[in-house]
């Protein structure tokens, strides 16, 4: 499912998500979305998401 469309991503879902540092590499990190922090219905690069181990990321893959 697509990670950029905020309507698909609520509070609970494993997602897989690329956090600032890793943009250049594509580095994923795997956790579960604590708090949605994109305001808009939709951004090109990921709707941006804080896990619920602090770390602040854009969702690139939904897992479930």
């Amino acid at each position: 499912m697509e990670g950029t469309k905020r309507s698909n991503i609520k509070p609970g879902l494993h997602v897989q998500i690329v956090l600032k540092q890793d943009q250049r590499s594509g580095k994923l990190t795997e956790g579960v979305v604590k708090d949605i922090l994109t305001n808009a219905p939709t951004h090109p690069h990921g709707i941006k998401v804080r896990l619920e181990d602090g770390q602040v990321g854009r969702v690139q893959e939904i897992i479930s």
